[in-house]
C-alpha cells in the first residue's frame, strides 16, 4: 500500500466554520489511522480576498481542535512560477488559448442561444476566443487583459477514456460536461483547478478528503492530472454539514465560526469527537447523498 498523505486546503478568507473543521478531523484521522502524513495547505492565490489575519486565525482554529499538520505549511502564492511552467506545456500543445471575454458578453451570448449547454456550474462558455485566428489572438493578447482556458475538445481526445477512485467506487471520469474551464484568470494567474491538480501532486497527496461539494470538479483534475503527466490519487468525498436552516455551512452563508464556539466555552476535544461519531450539535445535520 502507497504512503497515505492527506491535506487540509483552506481559502484565508474569513474565519473557519463548523464544515471546514468536519473536513478537516476527516482527513487528520485518515492520516493519522494509516501512519501517514497530515498536510496544510493555504489556497491564496486570490489577492484580493486573501488576509494574512486569516492564516493565523487558520492555525489557531486548527490547534484549538487539536490538529497537528506535518512540515511546512504551504502557500499558494509561493508556487506561481510551478502554475506559469504548467500553462507553457499546455500552451505548448495547443491545448489553451486566450480568452478575451467578459463576464458580461459570455452571459449576453448564452441568452442570445436558443439552447445554451449547461454544466454541473451552469451554462457552458460559448467558445467564442477559441474560433479566433492565430493572429488575432497574437494581437490583441498585446492589448487586452486575458484568461487562458482549456480547449476541452482537444484535451479529451488527446487523453482518451479516464477514470478515478472514489472510496470502493470506479469513476469514470467526463470533464466534456465543464466545457472550455479557465485555468489562468484575468486577476490571478491561476485557477482552482489547476493550482490544486499540481500542488497535490508536488506534495505527494495520496489520498484528497474532501467535501462533497467538490466531487465534480474532479472530472476536470483527472483530465489535468493526465495531461501534466502525474499521479492520480485516491479520493474520499464525504457528505456536507447543513446548518439549521437545511443549508450546507459556508461562508458566504453566514456560517457561525469555530472562534465563536471556542468563545462560547465549547470543549474542543469533545466538538471532535462528537463530529467524527455523528453527534452533531442541535440542529445540524449531515447531507444525504
Amino acid at each position: 500500500m502507497k504512503d497515505v498523505v492527506t491535506r487540509f486546503a483552506p481559502s484565508p478568507t474569513g474565519r473557519l466554520h463548523l464544515g471546514h473543521a468536519y473536513s478537516a478531523l476527516l482527513a487528520y484521522n485518515f492520516a493519522r489511522e494509516h501512519e501517514g502524513m497530515f498536510l496544510l495547505r493555504i489556497e491564496d492565490i486570490d489577492p484580493t480576498r486573501s488576509k494574512i489575519e486569516h492564516v493565523d486565525a487558520i492555525i489557531e482554529d486548527l490547534s484549538w481542535l487539536g490538529l497537528s499538520f506535518d512540515g511546512e505549511i504551504i502557500y499558494q502564492s509561493e508556487r506561481l512560477p510551478l502554475y506559469a511552467e504548467a500553462l507553457a506545456k499546455l500552451r505548448e500543445r495547443d491545448l489553451i488559448y486566450p480568452c478575451f471575454c467578459t463576464r458580461a458578453s459570455i452571459a449576453a451570448e448564452v441568452a442570445a442561444s436558443a439552447a445554451a449547454p449547461h454544466g454541473p456550474d451552469g451554462p457552458l462558455y460559448p467558445g467564442t476566443c477559441r474560433r479566433l485566428s492565430g493572429q488575432e489572438r497574437s494581437t490583441r493578447m498585446g492589448a487586452e487583459p486575458h484568461a487562458w482556458r482549456l480547449d476541452m475538445a482537444q484535451a479529451v481526445s488527446q487523453a482518451g477514456p479516464l477514470s478515478w477512485r472514489d472510496g470502493d467506487i470506479e469513476i469514470e471520469a467526463k470533464p466534456e460536461l465543464f466545457g472550455d474551464v479557465v485555468l489562468a484568470r484575468k486577476d490571478a494567474p491561476v485557477s482552482y483547478h489547476l493550482a490544486v491538480t499540481i500542488d497535490d501532486a508536488a506534495a505527494g497527496v495520496a489520498d484528497i478528503v474532501r467535501g462533497q461539494d467538490l466531487f465534480a470538479a474532479t472530472h476536470v483534475h483527472r483530465l489535468l492530472q493526465h495531461l501534466l503527466d502525474l499521479p492520480a490519487p485516491h479520493y474520499h468525498h464525504h457528505p456536507l454539514l447543513l446548518g439549521p436552516d437545511g443549508k450546507r455551512l459556508a461562508k458566504r452563508n453566514g456560517a457561525p465560526a469555530i472562534a465563536e464556539l471556542r468563545m462560547s466555552g465549547v470543549d474542543a476535544r469533545q466538538l471532535a469527537t462528537d463530529l467524527l461519531s455523528g453527534a452533531l450539535p442541535a440542529g445540524y445535520s449531515v447531507a444525504t447523498p
